[in-house]
């Protein structure tokens, strides 16, 4: 799903909601999380799952193309782990 589909869903679900007052709970809500993951929060939504950062250490890579050797710098990186309530949900689907 994409952020306009989860955006024209919203909307067609609650009818006093305004498709452009959808937008913007939706980008709210996103920029709320990016902002939280930036400071290096922890985000959690029952029922759903939670989103936490991963420290990526800095390595020695290779170029697939040449071959040469290539710094990579470490990095943080966002990872989403499904929460209880959402696996159970996604393995009953057949």
């Amino acid at each position: 799903m994409t952020k306009s589909e989860l955006i024209a869903k919203l909307a067609g679900r609650f009818p006093q909601l305004v498709a452009k007052d959808a937008d913007y709970a939706v980008k709210m809500i996103l920029d709320a999380m990016t902002s939280a993951l930036t400071r290096g929060d922890r985000i959690e939504i029952r029922g759903f799952g939670s989103f936490a950062l991963n420290y990526r250490p800095p390595r020695v890579g290779r170029n697939p193309k040449s071959g040469e050797k290539v710094q990579v710098p470490e990095k943080r990186v966002p990872h989403f782990k499904a929460g209880k309530e959402l696996r159970e949900r996604v393995d009953q689907l057949d």
